[in-house]
């Protein structure tokens, strides 16, 4: 017998072909089976970024589904190779928005190396210019001061911007003004130096001169806040008010009530509660009990004030009487009306601690904003309740006891206690854990405004927030600039970043540019939604073209905001699908038309909270940055972006600004590219506003003579004076107290 030949297999090829094959198979299935894909990742097409995909099964690990074979099994495609192609697609986009990180990266690094590098910084009254921006000036707001300070040569100015109150003109339209007291009896002025110093940049975004605000102005920390009791480190006198014992409400209360002539200090209830929804009418699923209702929107509130919401009310709480019945305008001479009035409400929150700047800026608001106006604004601590195992809505004790144990003695009679247990209660439809501070912002104020009915407006005003200049100027002239704004053409200049070294002129240039690359693609009244009656006015043509931007100047802003309101679909934005009902059979929830703003600092009205009021109450429902936009689109209000100053740490050139900021297909700063996206929020690490912004800390602590970065502190100002700014608002400045040597401020938020 002969022996079996082990090669000789080898030595066939039929056999070697089918070991080869044998042994591909075999690699693959090792190879493949080894480990579980990662779960997918989807982009909608649509809206929003990138995310973990969603359903029943959040924040579980999604079981693949087996593969689905059909046909002739030569056409099968293992689901291992769809998804590698999947995670390619993904891979290649994050390897595009990394190397757009880089390429900023890059270029910010090299303008460090520029001239004008950090030229925002170190600028003081040694070097300032009386007539660098002279054509800004406004002089019948300046009266030089009867002397000089002790630690300058310039000439400091009492800074006036009030109107001529009971002049003629005045009183042909209004009632007479009757001026109020502060503190100490005395009302105190503000003190500004003219000019700027020689080496301080134009902004970035915005400008003065199209606000109409006077930008020739450089204030300095003892001269704006020296009032309001500042004092410097090293000066131990005793202050000559004894502030715990002020009560600022009171205060303010007296002055409103002297000049209750001028006006209507009882408001008016919310009158789209029964008269532009029914109680069935709801586009939030699971809202339609299915019965029949033939009764009229009028016949069918949403919404009555219930005992239960009652007890959570804000105003009883904090012990103020409800507006009197009587309280109409006088018999005076008020032929334009009673005067509007705005309540700012200060956002806080238990467990903050307050520094003494925290105290001086809240005083400066007070005096300037209310006293001095003879109750045209009133100053609220709108104090967040954070541990909701505090009771209270059930018994005054626990009130009181929260309230003294979260805010200075001073202000507790401006202070309004609220938590998310009574924006909840409030509203039933909203799932309780959206009905909540992060997501949902604007509740307690559409809370305030439904129990405060007497605010014609009112600003959402971040505590971390600073101006630098006087505060009455500063949110008159963004009113002011929002009133004079035609809507045609408003809501895609808007969207823009208005960089004046490249748009010109905002009322000629700018305006036509930006019409000319919108085309037709431009809004003009709200969109048509079966499920959304909108209460704002029709417009007055049908073709924008036909209205020479007449429609809307005059028209008060229902809605003002300091940066561009954008267009979040498709902009990788994190919050851009954060919205909930807005639907039916026809119309998916994310199909609904929205816009944003990065930041809630924004004055609304009392009209668009009031339609946000019935919109939640229906179920429907949208995130802090998004809503009162959003609204106001679907409603048709007027609502203004108004651009304010915004300086950069960089001196980067306007196109380059555009680029960066502005770059959507059209210019416009939302879409795909936008800035606000995530993951490329880092852009704005140098600018003045923005959350995740470093300058505005740091400017600020030089500003109160601290060091941060190599700038401020005692022994710099000896050589170098003191620091100066123009009138800006800064966003974020937290914890404003003196610092070490050699400190340096930081944002610690990542940016992706």
């Amino acid at each position: 017998m002969l022996a079996v030949q082990p090669r000789r297999l080898l030595s066939r090829p039929k056999n070697l072909l089918f070991l080869a094959v044998f042994a591909a198979t075999l690699y693959w299935l090792l190879l493949h089976t080894s480990g579980i894909p990662q779960t997918a990742r989807w982009f909608d097409g649509s809206s929003g970024p990138v995310q973990p995909q969603k359903g029943d099964n959040e924040g579980k690990e999604v079981p693949i589904p087996p593969p689905e074979y059909g046909g002739d099994e030569r056409n099968r495609r293992p689901q291992s190779e769809v998804k590698t192609e999947e995670e390619k697609e993904k891979e290649e986009e994050e390897q595009r928005e990394e190397d757009l990180r880089a390429q900023f990266d890059r270029e910010y690094d090299a303008l460090g190396w520029e001239p004008g590098s950090d030229a925002i910084f170190g600028q003081t009254l040694n070097t300032l210019e009386s007539t660098k921006r002279r054509p800004l000036t406004i002089e019948e707001h300046l009266k030089p001061a009867k002397a000089k300070t002790y630690f300058s040569d310039h000439q400091p100015y009492i800074y006036d911007p009030y109107p001529k109150y009971n002049q003629k003109t005045w009183l042909t339209e209004r009632a007479k003004f009757v001026p109020c007291e502060g503190p100490s009896g005395a009302k105190g002025d503000v003190m500004v130096f003219q000019g700027q110093p020689k080496g301080f940049p134009e902004p970035g975004f915005g400008s003065y001169s199209t606000l109409g605000m006077d930008g020739n102005l450089c204030y300095e920390r003892e001269t704006r806040l020296g009032i309001y009791g500042y004092q410097a480190d090293n000066d131990t006198s005793n202050p000559s008010i004894d502030w715990d014992r002020v009560h600022w409400g009171q205060l303010q209360e007296k002055c409103a009530q002297k000049n209750k002539a001028r006006y209507n200090m009882q408001g008016h209830s919310n009158p789209y509660l029964t008269s532009v929804y029914s109680r069935h009418n709801s586009s939030a699923p699971g809202t339609d009990d299915g019965t029949e209702n033939d009764l009229p929107p009028s016949e069918t509130p949403l919404y009555d004030n219930s005992p239960k919401t009652e007890g959570r009310s804000l105003r009883h709480r904090r012990g103020i009487p409800e507006p009197p019945k009587s309280g109409k305008p006088g018999k005076s001479k008020n032929l334009a009306g009673p005067e509007s009035r705005t309540a700012l409400l200060l956002r806080t929150y238990t467990g903050k601690e307050y520094s003494e700047n925290d105290k001086q800026v809240i005083r400066s608001l007070i005096t300037e904003l209310s006293l001095r106006t003879g109750g045209q604004y009133q100053v609220f601590l709108f104090v967040h309740v954070k541990d909701t195992a505090y009771a209270i809505w059930d018994d005054e004790e626990t009130y009181q006891y929260v309230l003294q144990r979260s805010v200075p003695p001073e202000f507790r009679d401006i202070a309004v206690l609220w938590n998310d247990e009574a924006t909840q209660t409030m509203y039933p439809k909203i799932d309780p854990k959206r009905a909540t501070v992060h997501v949902s912002q604007w509740l307690s104020v559409q809370k305030f405004a439904q129990e405060f009915p007497e605010y014609d407006y009112i600003w959402n005003w971040e505590i971390d927030a600073r101006v630098t200049g006087h505060n009455y100027d500063f949110v008159e002239k963004l009113a002011a600039f929002a009133k004079r704004q035609p809507r045609r053409g408003l809501w895609e200049r808007n969207e823009r970043y208005y960089i004046p070294s490249i748009h010109g002129d905002y009322d000629t240039q700018f305006r036509k540019e930006v019409e000319r690359v919108s085309g037709k693609d431009t809004i003009w009244g709200p969109p048509k939604l079966p499920f959304v009656n909108p209460v704002g006015p029709k417009p007055p043509v049908a073709d924008p073209e036909d209205d020479n931007y007449k429609w809307g100047v005059g028209e008060e802003a229902d809605l003002i905001t300091v940066a561009p309101i954008f267009n979040p679909i498709n902009s990788s934005w994190i919050s851009g699908n954060e919205l909930w009902g807005f639907n039916d059979s026809t119309h998916a929830t994310t199909d609904l038309p929205r816009r944003a703003t990065i930041v809630t600092h924004s004055r609304v009205s009392k009209r668009l909270l009031d339609i946000m009021h019935v919109e939640n109450l229906r179920g429907n429902h949208i995130s802090s940055e998004m809503v009162t936009q959003t609204i106001s689109l679907l409603h048709g209000l007027k609502a203004v972006y108004v651009p304010m100053p915004v300086f950069f740490d960089r001196p980067w050139k306007g196109k380059d600004l555009a680029r960066w900021f502005n770059g959507g297909p059209k210019g416009e700063s939302g879409g795909v590219g936008s800035a606000m996206g995530w993951g490329r929020e880092a852009r704005y690490r140098g600018s003045t506003w923005y959350y995740r912004a470093n300058p505005p800390q740091r400017l600020y602590l030089n500003f109160m003579g601290w060091e941060d970065t190599n700038v401020g502190g005692e022994d710099w100002e000896d050589t170098h004076g003191r620091t100066c700014l123009p009138p800006m608002l800064l966003h974020p400045v937290k914890d404003i107290e003196p610092t070490e040597g050699g400190y340096k401020s930081e944002s610690n938020l990542p940016y992706s």
